[in-house]
């Protein structure tokens, strides 16, 4: 009787071990597959800078984003510039194989910076909705939508005048 039940534990604890084991893995090809290793919820300072726009710095302050710029901050446009971090992957190549100034990426269109890892975002590519970054010495096809957002800019006054 003992007998069976060792067996049984036996092949419980090697699924067990099994399943752990492809979690562990699955994790390691998921954190390949990013843009970065950053975790967005614990980053702690930001700097964004796009084409024709005054440079932006956040920090994270209990838990929200200040602007340290201006005195008003958009926390939905910062948690997504955040975001961007684990932005998912297709493809990874050399930065080596590219022109830099034919994809985009000299000068990019939006520069980011999150905790000290820079991620420089180019144009779109030929084929595909994809857009070329650079982090560091690669260069990652990301999906087109992974591009830093500019400030929202004053609405225009909604009051009409009336016509004479």
């Amino acid at each position: 009787m003992v007998t069976p039940r060792i067996g049984i534990v036996a092949v419980v604890v090697l699924l067990l071990a099994a399943v752990g084991w492809q979690w562990h893995a699955d994790e390691a090809d998921a954190r390949e597959h990013m843009l970065t290793a950053l975790d967005p919820d614990t980053a702690t300072h930001m700097a964004v800078s796009l084409k024709g726009l005054p440079d932006q710095r956040f920090e994270r302050r209990d838990g929200r984003w200040v602007n340290l710029d201006t005195t008003t901050t958009d926390e939905g446009r910062a948690e997504e510039l955040a975001s961007l971090v684990a932005t998912p992957v297709a493809e990874w190549k050399s930065a080596g194989d590219f022109d830099p100034t034919k994809i985009g990426l000299a000068p990019p269109i939006a520069t980011l910076t999150v905790d000290g890892t820079r991620i420089d975002f180019g144009e779109m590519t030929a084929l595909g909705k994809q857009r070329y970054a650079r982090v560091g010495q690669r260069i990652a096809f990301v999906p087109a939508q992974a591009l830093p957002r500019a400030p929202r800019t004053q609405a225009l006054p909604t009051t009409m005048k009336p016509i004479r």
